[in-house]
């Protein structure tokens, strides 16, 4: 019999996932093309024709041992020097090799920071709307998420709410931007204010603090909005970062943790990162792909798809009588639901065969999430009955 707290975990298990389940059931039924699934956060965008060439290369050109083997915990040193420089220079920063640890996608990055942090009963404060798993990744090491409740305005975080939740045992912070599942980024002056909270109640409690940066949409960002480097706003940040969506390698599953030198008890933190990634089981990152990333660290996806989509669902849902704050970001529409109930709208979404993701999964009942990382015809399809739905409720 598996444990009590796994059977909880299974019962409740991802509703994106059981989403998309769902729709690979429908396809079967009525068609694939006539099933609009935009459940989940799967890029539709081709990985760049440098990532098939660079594993080709490193294959065949070097001694297998070189590229399958064991290396250090943190990764290959080469590369994570390549990141560093790759990040000092879009950024300004100042990192070295030491600074970089390779994780198995941004997930694995979470779960090593939290591990390395996390005391029973800590606490670790995010916002809603916020991605579902951090519930999971948090609790996996016994500690207690606070979430600040959703500004439904404009999806900026609440930070009159945030500096009353903060105490004591307050560790870590989690701040995900571009957001999922609003598309949201979250602007300077927020970031700014957020870290000048964060610095006065480390001085109160006399207490370290940790902002970890969640970026595996850093590079989807759109109408030329700039999204603040949060290293370069508060000290104790600790980035984690994915290729997955930047390179549309979210089955490869790399990435990296940045844990710059100047934050509390680096060396602690550090050496005990490079101890968790190896005893939560991952003992390093795909060594193959670490060497893929490091050869294709300049290459870039074409996020004008991504565009070209969110224009298009963005502006059609609006005529039909949706409401939405425009996505800066990601690939993600949230929607304002046309009833109260939001999972009984995405169920009467799913008479039209679309699949949508109601906004409970993210702590923000009351909307849902459109992932638009489809191809372009999906959403030209799926606008009758888009349409249709509103007519509904609207009628």
């Amino acid at each position: 019999m598996i444990s009590k707290k796994m059977a909880v975990l299974v019962q409740n298990s991802s509703i994106i996932r059981a989403m998309f389940e769902e729709g690979k059931k429908l396809a079967a039924i009525y068609g694939a093309e006539n099933v609009y699934d935009f459940s989940l956060g799967n890029p539709s965008v081709e990985a760049p024709g440098e990532i098939k060439e660079a594993i080709i290369e490193i294959v065949r050109g070097e001694e297998s041992n070189l590229v399958h083997g064991y290396m250090n915990n943190s990764g290959y040193e080469d590369v994570r020097e390549t990141i560093a420089k790759s990040i000092n220079k879009k950024f300004a920063t100042s990192f070295h090799a030491e600074n970089i640890l390779m994780t198995v996608g941004a997930a694995g990055g979470l779960n090593v920071i939290l591990k390395t942090l996390l005391n029973p009963g800590d606490q670790v404060i995010t916002f809603a709307p916020f991605f579902g798993e951090y519930r999971n990744y948090v609790d996996n090491f016994n500690g207690e998420l606070i979430v600040v409740s959703p500004n439904t305005t404009n999806f900026q975080p609440d930070l009159t709410q945030f500096e009353q939740r903060i105490n004591e045992t307050t560790k870590a912070v989690i701040i995900n931007t571009p957001n999922n599942p609003t598309g949201v980024v979250y602007s300077e002056e927020t970031i700014t204010a957020l870290a000048a909270i964060l610095s006065q109640k480390e001085k109160e409690f006399g207490t370290s603090i940790y902002l970890i940066a969640d970026e595996p949409y850093r590079e989807l960002a759109y109408d030329g909005i700039t999204v603040p480097y949060l290293t370069k706003y508060y000290k104790n940040t600790i980035v984690g970062y994915s290729f997955s969506k930047s390179l549309s390698l979210p089955g490869e599953r790399i990435g990296y943790l940045v844990i710059p030198s100047e934050i509390d008890d680096y060396a602690d933190v550090s050496g005990g990162a490079n101890v968790a990634n190896r005893i939560l089981g991952f003992v390093n990152a795909p060594s193959l792909m670490q060497r893929v990333v490091a050869k294709c660290i300049d290459a870039e996806v074409d996020i004008s798809a991504y565009n070209r989509n969110r224009e298009l669902l963005y502006h059609s849902l609006i005529e039909f009588g949706y409401t939405c704050v425009k996505p800066q970001g990601a690939f993600y529409l949230f929607v304002k639901a046309l009833e109260e109930d939001d999972k009984a709208f995405a169920n009467a979404a799913k008479k039209h065969n679309i699949l949508i993701v109601p906004g409970s999964s993210f702590g923000c009942p009351g909307f849902c999430r459109i992932a638009y990382c489809v191809d372009y015809k999906t959403i030209e399809r799926s606008l009758p009955g888009f349409k249709k739905l509103a007519e509904e409720y609207l009628k």
